[in-house]
């Protein structure tokens, strides 16, 4: 058999083309700067197109292909611009899918590039043969197959537009593995322009009006479509108006949390005096960018559905949203810096008590202080010294479990995007979202904060970190078993455990198996010293952080868990 060598026809012919180095180039021209993947023969074309945009697209070869497609969720989360992942057909598409339902809860804009069969093999069950446009139809804004190779241009831009336009989301392009080696001359896509919408002036006025006439307003920032830009002028425009603001479920850094007019987080288990002013003191909610989803609302109680409580100014970069769960008394299809821009434009007004505003202040700052918990280690604390020493633009990355809360409780986030968590609760984000960040950001310091149940979902991408030199502080927080279910468990179905306990490995074994070296803490009193040597470790660094499992929440422990199920099931 013959090898054909697919350069010597293009080096006969300039103009021709294979279909992945057509596909390369649009990436390349759209302004794609890394390529997150685990390599397939089902997209041989694509990985032979990037080759030659080596100095320009960084190919990280990822050990999974759902690691590789949460990277490319915390990358579109960190720059606003499409993360892009690509994997193999069958079974590495459907691992990839954990990262594509993570960007469309999150509204993260992302890429996905499926290789497939070729197109004289389908709807046969070929080799890994699914059709992805039923595989991800609800977890996708866009999901399309490429079947012409003169349309890859096309199908790419769309793609690219898709993506970032109105509610961001995750596209998936499946690409037929023949039409990747065929060839072609097509014209190349122009550079993308992404339209944003903008409120009108007649709902600036009805944003003032009801400004004026309101006695206890308050601010709520979250969603998409947002950059520092926008997080800055959000701090302006809660000084300019003089309002106090929250932070929807994980977007703590949409705002510099030491603003004096921050008041907290609305997520899982806030601030016991921030759910009560929304549930029963606030006449005017306005909310920039959340779909004010499950978490944000405590399972849809906090606001009353359809119609809420109080006077509602609803804002989102999609049209689809506003009215989707709540009616709003203003929907304004805008995004967050054109919203905020004409925001500072409005006059200083209100007649609110100085006092409604310190108030959600006062209340945040006791939040901050450790409580205290069961066993000789208490994360509280271990959050508080990190969050004392570490540089204000360290970022933290955490996935789901009832460790992430001492992170989102006692961190206070400084600068925006310093914060990188799925909104869907998708454990093992942690480990490949700190690789995203720190491939981007080598010079800022990277926290991954990972349960032991969470970080051994996707572990193995410390491979993916050691071999791309990115030196990450990993903390796995060990307490034997997967923690948040056990909670419930007890809460449900008190002292009937099952299926929640963990065997655990040696975790500073494994990450010295990869060359990164680590510690056990056992000691709130040892922390420091660990995190000294943390810091100075050039080959990132795992601290084992063992703590008490009666040690569940800041303000609840297991034994209290237990009794609480109890006296439920007795009542």
């Amino acid at each position: 058999m013959s090898y054909h060598d697919p350069h010597r026809e293009t080096a006969e012919d300039p103009g021709l083309r294979h279909g992945g180095q057509i596909l390369a180039d649009q990436l390349a021209i759209l302004g794609a700067k890394k390529v997150f993947c685990v390599p397939g023969e089902s997209y041989l074309g694509l990985l032979d197109g990037l080759y030659e945009h080596a100095g320009q697209i960084d190919v990280i070869t990822c050990r999974h292909e759902g690691g590789a497609a949460n990277m490319a969720d915390a990358y579109g989360k960190l720059t606003g611009q499409p993360g892009i992942c690509a994997v193999t057909r069958g079974p590495g598409a459907t691992n990839a899918s954990n990262g594509i339902h993570t960007a469309f809860q999150d509204s993260t804009p992302m890429i996905v590039l499926v290789g497939q069969v070729a197109r004289s093999m389908m709807d046969r069950e070929a080799f890994q043969e699914l059709d992805y446009r039923r595989v991800f139809g609800q977890m996708a804004k866009w999901v399309a197959q490429i079947d012409d190779i003169s349309r890859i241009p096309e199908y790419v831009s769309r793609a690219w537009h898709t993506a970032l336009s109105g509610r961001p989301g995750p596209v998936v392009l499946a690409l037929p593995e023949d039409v990747l080696s065929e060839f072609a001359r097509v014209q190349d896509v122009r550079p993308a322009q992404i339209g944003k919408s903008a409120p009108t002036n007649g709902a600036m006025e009805q944003v003032q009006q009801m400004l004026v006439r309101a006695k206890a307003p308050l601010l709520v920032l979250g969603g998409p479509d947002w950059n520092s830009e926008a997080a800055d002028m959000a701090a302006q425009v809660a000084t300019h108006l003089n309002l106090p603001v929250a932070t929807s479920f994980r977007c703590q850094d949409y705002i510099d949390n030491g603003h004096p007019n921050y008041g907290g987080v609305i997520g899982i288990a806030p601030l016991a005096g921030l759910r009560r002013k929304i549930r029963e003191e606030v006449d005017l909610l306005i909310t920039i960018g959340s779909r004010f989803g499950e978490m944000t609302t405590q399972g849809y109680s906090l606001i009353d559905s359809p119609t809420p409580q109080m006077q509602f100014v609803h804002v989102h970069p999609g049209p689809e949203e506003l009215g989707h769960v709540y009616a709003p008394d203003l929907a304004i299809p805008a995004s967050p810096l054109e919203f905020l821009t004409q925001c500072l434009a409005l006059p200083e007004s209100g007649s609110w008590s100085a006092d409604w505003v310190t108030g959600f202040r006062k209340d945040y700052d006791a939040f901050l202080q450790p409580t205290q918990v069961p066993g000789e280690l208490n994360m509280g604390e271990v959050i508080r010294h990190f969050s004392d020493r570490l540089p204000q633009d360290t970022i933290y990355t955490n996935g789901a479990g009832n460790y992430s809360v001492w992170l989102h409780r006692f961190h206070a986030h400084r600068a925006y995007r310093t914060q990188l968590a799925p909104t869907s609760g998708s454990m093992g984000y942690a480990v490949p979202a700190a690789i995203a960040a720190k491939s981007l950001h080598p010079d800022r310091t990277v926290v991954s904060v990972a349960g032991d149940g969470c970080f051994l979902m996707t572990a193995q991408e410390l491979a993916t970190a050691k071999q791309h030199g990115l030196a990450i502080i990993y903390l796995v927080v060990n307490n034997g078993m997967y923690g948040t279910i056990r909670m419930h468990q007890e809460r449900n179905h008190p002292g009937r455990v099952i299926a929640t306990k963990l065997e655990n490995p040696d975790f500073v074994a494994y990450a010295n198996s990869f060359g990164i070296p680590g510690e056990v803490v056992t000691q709130t009193k040892g922390i420091a010293a660990a995190l000294d040597r943390a810091r100075a470790s050039a080959e990132g660094y795992l601290i084992e952080l063992q703590v008490d499992p009666e040690a569940l929440t800041p303000t609840q422990s297991l034994s209290a868990a237990r009794k609480q199920g109890e006296a439920e099931v007795a009542a």
